[in-house]
């Protein structure tokens, strides 16, 4: 066994959580509306929860605006509540069986803290991919007190998780700047 084979299977996880990292990033607002934005919002109905998405469709007629038709009108308070509690800051509106969000405008303030939002959101998933970091670490020192590696593959092990922890950083850091970028 070498230490590689260790690494070959936490790879998948640093790049499963990397993609998530993109997926939350994109929800947050630069100045265009988007059906992401809302999609995953928490709703409880009827004593169960669901994500919106689960409940309605949603889109964007407009550049500011969201539109959500629930499948049935008993969602519309549910849904307008979860909203409300999202802290997104959309004023919302019930138009018959249409439930409308209308995106504040981004002032200086706003912006600022999105960009807050976002550094919190890339330090979660550095600290998942230290998290891979740390358990891979102990699997290969495990494997060289049990005499399946020796000491100097396991510290070739160690270099080749920081290379592949810093490859992430620097993904994770260009990733933030160009979303920063856009909201700035």
């Amino acid at each position: 066994m070498s230490y590689k084979e260790f690494i070959d299977k936490v790879k998948p996880e640093f790049e499963k959580s990397f993609r998530f990292l993109v997926a939350e990033i994109d929800k947050i607002r630069t100045s265009r509306a988007t059906p992401s934005l809302v999609e995953d919002i928490q709703v409880t109905a009827f004593g169960s929860n669901f994500t919106l998405n689960q409940l309605a469709s949603i889109s964007c007629p407009e550049p500011n605006q969201i539109v959500i038709s629930p499948w049935d009108p008993s969602y519309i308070e549910p849904i307008q509540t979860a909203v409300e509690k999202s802290g997104l800051g959309m004023s919302s509106s019930v138009d018959k069986n249409l439930i409308r969000l209308s995106l504040p405008m981004l002032t200086e303030e706003y912006r600022k803290s999105l960009v807050k939002v976002l550094n919190v959101k890339a330090e979660e998933g550095r600290q998942t991919m230290r998290h891979w970091r740390e358990d891979c670490w102990n699997k290969i020192q495990k494997a060289q007190k049990e005499g399946v590696l020796s000491e100097d593959d396991k510290f070739d092990g160690k270099d080749e998780l920081q290379k592949l922890i810093d490859e992430y950083n620097k993904k994770i850091k260009e990733l933030i700047e160009r979303k920063e970028k856009d909201l700035m």
